[in-house]
């Protein structure tokens, strides 16, 4: 015979953000005091359907259990026990909320449906009503306004406001080679007015970087100096000001001072941004600078449209595949430069209709036979200088991007004016110069690869002490794909 629970409760805090929590079927172990670890099977997202959660509870007993329906029209979820030691049988439970507009608060709905052994119905109905239930609408409470102790937080000691926190941070001792990075302890101090600070799980690693590392950003950082312009970990504490950030949100951020390379950072609110359930942290650490990157090189630059045709170059890189599957998303004609076969046939997985295999910088030739390129997108700097030039339609637009092969030399506005070519050298932080700027173009990122337009690139993940090793990979031109630091 099946027995219900039913319990409900308010929350203090608008809908849309209690929602963000509990739509992540792999949140639990964040906020309900009950379970001890958890993680979802086969490597799927916490918000698909289907998906199983493992996860044990503190008391040591192990559960599966399978995500069956979710509605962000409805704000509800509906879930079932595949399998447990716990004795609960046939377990179905549904999650619901409601908008309560007075003060802006939810109602949270919670109930289930179970059958149990002969003579265990009442402990068992007690356990889901006061151990599962009643316990998660308390420890959802304390979760959004701070007071837990995450599985995410750099330590289980309670967090003491106010005072610093030792971070292992990554370094560069001079400019210099890869060996120049150096891991050493500092202080990520307590967030000032207006600021967040963040323990770190995932850090994006970029080209960039590397330019930084070798001194070719004059101004930029004097050694001993850290490397590094994203992150995605969790919020420890906020200063004064702060609006929509609490201590426990998940937030990846983008910041134009270098220092990522760590284990806990304070940066400005300005530069953070939450991070919906469905994206999981090594996809946001691999794609947020690369992803907006390519949001304005497609959108505000190249303007690409249906029929537009568009040379990538290092088409197999990080920035690379996300432009060939966006830029083939809309339409574009997609033309790319690799260095070899492998990362031919990878390229082309990812939307490059036209793949040039060139481990010398020799393609002007091959995309003028498809008519020239109206839009280059340039990562590969001075040695394919000239062969971009030879490329490019009459009108076109080449984008300057990076400078993998070293520093683009001066470029005369009369060598230009051959073809009528115009040359962006653009620069992110222009384009994110706002936090509602950012967030906008953070939102069509994750919003592209949900809907597929924009494909997960391939993701190769290094510890934080590896930072040397991951820079040699980049530049030996073996990696394809995206790079980040695990913490």
């Amino acid at each position: 015979m099946l027995q219900k629970i039913v319990r409900s409760t308010v929350i203090d805090a608008p809908i849309e953000r209690v929602w963000e929590v509990l739509r992540d079927f792999n949140s639990h172990d964040r906020w309900h005091p009950a379970i001890a670890s958890s993680s979802i099977e086969g490597g799927e997202r916490s918000d698909q359907v289907g998906c199983i959660r493992n996860f044990k509870l503190q008391d040591g007993n192990h559960i599966r259990e399978q995500l069956i329906a979710l509605s962000d029209t409805d704000h509800v979820s509906t879930y079932c026990i595949v399998q447990s030691t716990v004795p609960l049988q046939r377990y179905v439970a549904t999650v619901t909320l409601k908008r309560i507009t007075d003060g802006n608060r939810t109602m949270w709905h919670w109930e289930s449906s179970f059958a149990t052994p002969p003579g265990q119905e009442r402990s068992l109905g007690d356990l889901v009503a006061k151990g599962v239930y009643e316990a998660g609408f308390e420890g959802l409470r304390r979760y959004l306004l701070g007071n837990t102790s995450a599985s995410y937080a750099v330590s289980r000691a309670p967090m003491r406001q106010g005072v610093p926190v030792a971070s292992r941070q990554v370094q560069i001792s001079r400019f210099g080679d890869a060996s120049v990075l150096q891991i050493q302890t500092v202080d990520a101090p307590a967030p000032a007015a207006g600021q967040v600070r963040i323990a770190q799980r995932a850090v994006g690693v970029n080209f960039f970087d590397i330019y930084v590392r070798k001194g070719w950003v004059p101004g930029i950082v004097e050694p001993p100096a850290g490397l590094g312009m994203e992150a995605v970990g969790t919020v420890l504490d906020v200063g004064d000001g702060v609006g929509g950030l609490l201590s426990g949100d998940r937030v990846a951020y983008l910041c134009p001072q270098p220092g990522s390379y760590c284990s806990v950072r304070t940066v400005s609110q300005e530069h953070v941004v939450r991070l919906p359930a469905s994206v999981e942290d090594n996809t946001a650490a691999a794609l947020l600078l690369k992803g907006i990157t390519v949001d304005y090189l497609l959108r505000d630059l190249g303007r690409i449209q249906k029929g537009t045709r568009i040379l990538v170059h290092a088409a197999a890189g990080g920035v690379g595949l996300l432009l060939c599957s966006w830029a083939r998303s809309m339409g574009a004609t997609v033309m790319g430069t690799v260095s070899s076969e492998a990362k031919a046939r990878l390229a082309r997985e990812y939307g490059c209709e036209h793949v040039i295999v060139t481990p010398d910088y020799k393609f002007a030739d091959a995309v003028q036979r498809l008519d020239g390129a109206q839009v280059i997108v340039d990562g590969l700097g001075d040695a394919a200088r000239t062969e971009n030039m030879a490329a490019i339609a009459a009108t076109g637009h080449w984008i300057s991007l990076g400078q993998a092969s070293g520093p683009l030399a001066a470029i005369d506005p009369g060598w230009l004016n051959q073809k009528s070519v115009t040359l962006s050298r653009p620069v992110v932080f222009h384009y994110t110069a706002t936090q509602q700027a950012l967030a906008e173009r953070a939102a069509r990122v994750w919003a592209a690869l949900e809907s597929g337009a924009l494909r997960r690139p391939p993701i190769e993940q290094y510890s934080l002490n590896a930072a040397g090793q991951t820079h040699e990979r980049m530049e030996s031109r073996q990696s394809a794909g995206s790079l980040i630091l695990t913490v």
